[in-house]
């Protein structure tokens, strides 16, 4: 084989190894083992790409080539690497020693990695099966990873290919996992356009509260143009943090500081007494999660629920205003995903709502199109917080809010609709430009929505009725009277000639 690897040669082998699981084990476990097996191949690949390049600089001076190879981002302990484990892969204990090899590489690199690797077991009976087929399974996925096709030595494979080999797979275990993939997964398009439309610049501070795999994330960080922007997260489920944590470094962002926990309730991005914040704030966050601590809310030691406390069966605005409160003031960006509920909804959310507009921190409100998510097939909205709208930021004269209405900017796929680059630019040149364009976008003054009683919903806002062509009535009974006629001669004419024909009608 070439070593011009392709993306897509690199995600089909690595997807192709899924094929000891499919089928018997659910998406939403092997993913698990999939990803923490791609993360180790990629580390034992390139440990060993530089062990090779030392000994080639340094010749037989073992002791030299590990001092040198101790001050790499990361440290492989003897007998923690793939090869290692492939070498054993028809032993008995298999699911022990590879436990045990992920358990030292934690140990080694505590910094970058600590706790990554608690939530996987490859020992799991209720997961991989019995003995038998345990060991059966974990030996073909060996055998897989040791294929020539993933041989992922970066004198081979860029990082950019890996990082996005491990979203690729992310995908398709989304794909796979149906409506549980909405804790890990945020579909490419829209984790482009929401990017795009916070902008982040060199320099800038970017958080995602509720950061599943860290994919949209690394999407806003890309933005930047530059390796100049810092990194952080919250996530409460810990096997997606994990993800998360493998996901930066395969990404060579292993600096990003993503915590486990729970962003409404225990946040931990804090300082003193204080929450963190942050020049850029994105998030998917799960839709109107039940029972998110609405009960606490009053007493919030951080008082971010000062506008009002969201109902307890729906979460939306919990997030919303965390994520406003972690911006910077006058100056921070806040885009968020949302369902379209969070727009009209009454009582504490109408309230709410109220609040934010009347504080003119409202930018713009992004409606997009049905089924774009494996996790539900209802249409969504983007909504931009801009701080730098308030009293004493740069935008502060800026008093419109501006609304689009994306909703039939895709493309139908099999299962799910796409945006397609054309539709996410149509929505940014909108949005940059604040243009009013006819049945699409228009600027909404603050007097237009409290007349609308603060009201968000799209088409209040953005006309897209399409008036039906106007029917001639006495035509089209014309049309009616001419065919049936011609419908009469029509049956006489066949009834003579199957008389002709000698057949009774």
């Amino acid at each position: 084989m070439t070593d011009n690897v392709t993306q897509q040669q690199i995600n089909q082998a690595a997807w192709s190894a899924c094929d000891t699981f499919r089928g018997v084990v659910d998406a939403g476990q092997y993913k698990d083992y999939i990803l923490v097996m791609l993360f180790l191949k990629y580390v034992s690949d390139l440990w060993q790409d530089h062990v090779e390049s030392y000994r080639k600089q340094y010749g037989g001076d073992e002791a030299r080539i590990r001092r040198r190879l101790e001050r790499e981002r990361f440290v492989l302990p003897v007998g923690a690497s793939f090869y290692d484990l492939y070498a054993q892969r028809s032993e008995a204990n298999i699911g022990d020693l590879i436990n045990i090899a992920l358990e030292k590489i934690e140990d080694t690199n505590r910094a970058k990695l600590e706790g990554v690797f608690r939530n996987i077991d490859f020992n799991s009976e209720s997961n991989l099966g019995r003995v038998k087929d345990r060991n059966r399974r974990l030996k073909n996925m060996l055998e897989d990873f040791a294929k020539p096709e993933l041989d992922l030595r970066p004198s081979r494979v860029t990082e950019d290919i890996i990082g996005e080999c491990y979203i690729y797979l992310i995908s398709r275990f989304a794909s796979d996992a149906g409506k549980k993939a909405g804790e890990f997964y945020t579909p490419a398009a829209v984790s482009r356009l929401l990017a795009k439309l916070a902008a982040a610049k060199p320099g800038d501070t970017i958080c995602d509260p509720a950061c599943g795999s860290g994919s949209l994330l690394i999407r806003a960080a890309e933005e930047v143009g530059s390796d100049n922007f810092a990194l952080f997260g919250q996530e409460v489920n810990g096997a997606t943090w994990a993800l998360a944590r493998m996901n930066m470094f395969l990404h060579s962002k292993d600096a990003a500081r993503i915590e486990w926990c729970d962003t409404l309730n225990s946040p931990a991005l804090i300082e003193g007494d204080h929450l963190m914040v942050f020049d850029i704030v994105v998030a998917n966050p799960p839709f109107s999660l039940d029972k998110w601590g609405a009960e606490h809310a009053a007493a919030d030691p951080y008082k971010r629920f000062w506008r009002g406390v969201p109902p307890k069966s729906k979460g939306d605005y919990g997030f919303i205003t965390h994520m406003i409160e972690i911006a910077r003031r006058e100056s921070g960006r806040v885009a968020v995903i949302v369902p379209h509920g969070v727009l009209f909804r009454g009582g504490g959310e109408g309230t709410i709502r109220k609040a934010l507009i009347e504080e003119n921190l409202l930018d713009a409100v992004v409606g997009l199109p049905a089924n774009l998510f494996t996790t539900t097939g209802i249409p969504v909205a983007i909504l931009v917080f801009d701080r730098s709208r308030e009293m004493g930021g740069a935008n502060e004269a800026r008093k419109d809010v501006l609304f689009i209405d994306a909703s039939k900017e895709f493309s139908p796929g099999k299962t799910q609709n796409v945006m397609d680059e054309a539709h996410i630019e149509k929505v940014l040149e909108t949005y940059r430009t604040r243009a009013e364009i006819e049945k699409y976008s228009h600027r909404a003054k603050p007097e237009e929505i409290a007349d609308n009683d603060f009201n968000l919903n799209i088409p209040r806002y953005v006309d897209t009725f399409v008036p039906e062509e106007e029917i001639d009535v006495a035509a089209l009974q014309k049309d009616i009277n001419r065919i049936e006629s011609e419908l009469v001669e029509v049956r006489q004419r066949m009834a003579g000639y199957l008389k002709e024909l000698g057949v009774d009608v």
